[in-house]
């Protein structure tokens, strides 16, 4: 099948799951990519928590922390469906930098992040990103902006409702009436400044040696495995990703490597046009439609 034919495959296979996609699937060696939509810039959810593991870490490096330095974090006490570790406590914890960084981006920890955001707040996040060259992505606020969503303030038998307000309620210019998805205030990025993320963390680049190894460790613990995983592990690959989850928005990012010294970044963003909170079936097609850009790309080359 042509590049022309498959991309206008899989736009048909996303049309049709209900899915808008925004991908890009880059070989890390190489640089020749493919992709659907690649520069659309959307909310970026939990993905952040990467460039928060790496301003971190670079502050770190740089001796303003203490990677061993303890935090007395509040319980979360969250009850609503979704969020897990801190943000579920119902006591007080006292936890180092170093393991609040595991839970942020290993198990996507949002009370562990914004206790992260409090010695690193957005802003200065944002200023070593682009310290670092990537000037793509938008870092604007703290995970805890994410959870006052209308799905806290619906029953659960009504998330259907908050799912068709955020579908619904958007504008052509990606302004929405829910300011977490609205990309002038959300935290943001497209595929290829994901991607673009991506490979500075796998190949040389203004990130220090040292901080690209913990992240990239960091992100090959991910616990969430439940997306672009399935078709991208096997005994001869390595997956190292992080997700991102808010409402009508499913994401993924990602590094598969293979035995043969093959690498690729994979970039999956997307937001489902079905009004439901539970859709095993958009992630597998998301998995399937960026497992077939990464199959072309590597016949092609």
């Amino acid at each position: 099948m042509s590049t022309e034919a498959l991309l206008h495959d899989l736009r048909g296979q996303l049309r049709d799951g209900g899915l808008h996609g925004c991908l890009l699937v880059r070989d890390l060696h190489t640089g020749d990519e493919l992709g659907i939509e690649p520069d659309t810039r959307l909310p970026s959810a939990s993905l952040v928590k990467v460039p928060l593991a790496m301003a971190t870490l670079e502050r770190i490096r740089r001796g303003e922390l203490d990677g061993a330095t303890a935090l007395d974090v509040p319980p979360g006490r969250i009850t609503t469906a979704g969020p897990i570790g801190l943000s579920r406590f119902r006591h007080p914890a006292r936890i180092a930098v170093d393991d609040l960084l595991y839970l942020s981006t290993c198990l996507s920890d949002s009370h562990a992040a914004d206790a992260l955001f409090g010695l690193t707040p957005p802003a200065r996040v944002a200023e070593i990103l682009h310290e670092l060259g990537l000037r793509d992505i938008a870092v604007r606020h703290t995970m805890n902006e994410l959870m006052d969503t209308p799905v806290e303030r619906l029953d659960a038998t009504e998330v259907h409702l908050a799912h068709s307000l955020a579908i619904d309620a958007g504008t052509s210019g990606r302004g929405h009436r829910v300011p977490q998805l609205d990309t002038t205030r959300a935290n943001t990025g497209s595929a290829r400044a994901w991607v673009e993320l991506l490979q500075a963390l796998w190949t040389p680049s203004k990130i220090h040696p040292e901080v690209a190894e913990r992240v990239r460790d960091l992100m090959a613990h991910n616990v969430l495995r439940h997306r672009l995983a399935p078709d991208f592990t096997s005994d001869a690959t390595t997956w190292s990703s992080k997700t991102g989850t808010l409402l009508n928005l499913r994401h993924e990012i990602g590094v598969v490597e293979h035995t043969d010294g093959q690498a690729y970044a994979i970039a999956a963003l997307t937001e489902s046009l079905v009004p439901a909170g539970s859709q095993p079936g958009a992630e597998a097609l998301m998995a399937q439609v960026a497992r077939e850009l990464r199959d072309h790309l590597r016949q092609l080359w």
